[in-house]
């Protein structure tokens, strides 16, 4: 679950020189743990809670980290370490850690580093759940948070206190589609010697790497679209040696480890994850074009669209614009539930990223616990509906969209 010198190692093995030198997507096929001596062409599944020791002074050895055993699934396992070094790979980082959930991870990525007394600055458009831990969990521990609006740039100066510690984003922001300038979140970063977490999730590695711009932090949700088909959880950790050994050490003792079974289907997804993100916003951008003038439609969003906020900030570091799309939907609440029973084949489920479209509205769903006021100043207006655009016929999806707009 943690790249050490263990994964160096373990690098060393399984790559040649020449495949050390491939393409991160190259690397997302071929990296795997070394072939046992059934010489089987796909990594088995090491579904065991702990490892053996042929002699006492190589299992202290291991508890010593002077050797790169294994000892137990909580500490690491073969499938979660070839899932974490394939994520590095693909994010450029030095290190990663994979968690059950995405919650686990950011959960893990804030808690390990902050003490009472930091400071916390956050995104105000982020995930229901994120919003959740950064303004009722994290106080609860002495660490303040202040929530600052995504393109505010005077927001943000103002805000860094002398016990700032981090700052936490989302971009593209869930479920808004804000987008934030990573170039300058990364100077601003640097500027306060702060850490700078990027939730890199809508996006994945596919479409934009963080650390080029200076995040020291990406936490992922594998449960979205690097699994990509709504089977398993995770979460993954990548950036920073030194900063991942902390992740590590606090998540080992505190136990939110990812499943080995988990790891190997999140490993195989990874491998066909380009070409499910090509088809993902290709679908998302003729959705998007297919909505934009709609009677029924106030307002689209999505990153690729002229007509976006940000639109010159994401075509400038996304390579696409995702596979989700916003809308806001005439006749606030009411018609966004009567536009989710009217649909014939998009799910309605809590997901996303999944090869099936999705369609959500958060004011009823995902931001449900929060208030009225609490959701207007996140950006969760009632009407607002999120699609996440799966690999079905474009022609399709789009036709169920309308039909259920008609009778919202």
């Amino acid at each position: 679950m943690y790249t050490n010198n263990k994964l160096n190692n373990l690098s060393n093995v399984i790559m040649s020189e020449q495949q050390k030198e491939l393409h991160p997507l190259s690397k997302a096929i071929r990296i795997q743990t070394p072939q046992t001596w059934q010489m089987e062409h796909s990594t088995p599944l090491y579904l065991t809670s702990s490892f053996t020791f042929d002699e006492a002074d190589d299992m202290g050895g291991a508890f010593a980290e002077e050797n790169d055993d294994n000892i137990y699934s909580r500490f690491s396992n073969p499938n979660v370490d070839e899932f974490v070094q394939k994520m590095v790979a693909l994010e450029g980082a030095e290190a990663g850690f994979a968690a059950a959930t995405g919650m686990a991870a950011v959960f893990g990525s804030m808690f390990a580093l902050l003490k009472q007394g930091d400071h916390l600055l956050c995104c105000s458009s982020v995930f229901g759940s994120t919003y959740t831990i950064v303004t009722k969990f994290l106080p609860k521990y002495g660490i303040a948070c202040t929530l600052v609006p995504a393109n505010d740039k005077a927001a943000w100066e103002k805000a860094v206190q002398p016990n700032t510690k981090m700052i936490y984003l989302e971009t593209p922001t869930n479920p808004q589609l804000e987008i934030i300038n990573l170039g300058w979140a990364g100077v601003f970063a640097k500027k306060h010697n702060i850490i700078l977490n990027v939730d890199n999730c809508f996006a994945t590695p596919l479409l934009q790497q963080p650390i080029e711009y200076g995040a020291d932090l990406i936490v992922h949700s594998a449960t979205k679209w690097i699994d990509g088909q709504g089977r398993v959880l995770g979460g993954v950790i990548v950036g920073r040696a030194d900063l991942i050994r902390e992740i590590y050490l606090f998540c080992r003792n505190t136990g939110p480890s990812l499943s080995a079974f988990n790891a190997w289907v999140l490993s195989k997804s990874l491998e066909t994850l380009d070409v499910r993100m090509q088809r993902h916003c290709e679908n998302a951008l003729k959705v998007a074009h297919a909505l934009e003038k709609h009677p029924k439609i106030s307002l689209v969003k999505y990153p690729f669209l002229k007509s976006h906020p940000q639109y010159d900030i994401a075509v400038k570091q996304m390579k696409a614009g995702g596979g989700i799309v916003c809308f806001e939907i005439k006749g606030g609440i009411e018609s966004g539930k009567r536009f989710l029973n009217s649909l014939q084949m998009l799910s309605m489920t809590a997901n996303l990223g999944d090869t099936r479209s999705i369609a959500s509205h958060p004011a009823s769903t995902t931001h449900s616990k929060l208030s009225e006021a609490e959701r207007l100043a996140v950006g969760i207006t009632p009407g607002l509906i999120r699609i996440s655009c799966g690999l079905e016929y474009a022609d399709d999806i789009i036709n169920d969209i309308l039909q259920a707009i008609e009778k919202s």
